[in-house]
């Protein structure tokens, strides 16, 4: 069984599946809110719901940016991505219902794109893999 340690894009890659499912999940559901009374998943369309499913997002990537940071690369700036990304999505009918669904794809992009430049900083820092906090990424930093 391989750990999270040895493959630090493990949790990036959950991450992305997580937010994407929080973006599809909130694109769709204007499609299949006549349908819920139909099948009994009223539950689906509440707020409570969606903000379950973006904290569990958001607490994967969290997870995923800090130890991709502190273990590999020394970089913070893609939780400021994630951050970004969760605030939009969270506050994601601040410009009205019409404005919903940019909104949404706007936060989850950036969710994503947190995750995503994670991953291609852990792949580019592999001499760093041994270490809790690596010197070579925090010397890196003032490159």
């Amino acid at each position: 069984m391989n750990n999270i340690e040895d493959n630090p894009a493990k949790l990036d890659r959950l991450g992305i599946w997580v937010s994407g499912l929080c973006a599809l999940h909130c694109l769709a559901l204007p499609v299949l809110i006549p349908l819920l009374p139909l099948i009994g998943s009223a539950f689906f369309a509440q707020v409570w719901f969606e903000r379950l499913i973006l904290s569990v997002s958001l607490l994967i990537g969290a997870v995923a940016l800090l130890a991709g940071a502190t273990r590999y690369h020394g970089r913070y700036y893609p939780m400021g991505l994630l951050a970004t990304g969760g605030l939009i999505y969270w506050f994601k009918d601040i410009f009205g219902h019409e404005f919903e669904p940019f909104t949404i794809a706007v936060g989850a992009l950036l969710i994503i794109a947190g995750h995503w430049v994670n991953m291609r900083l852990c792949r580019q820092c592999k001499c760093c893999r041994n270490t809790v906090l690596s010197t070579h990424a925090v010397a890196g930093q003032s490159e």
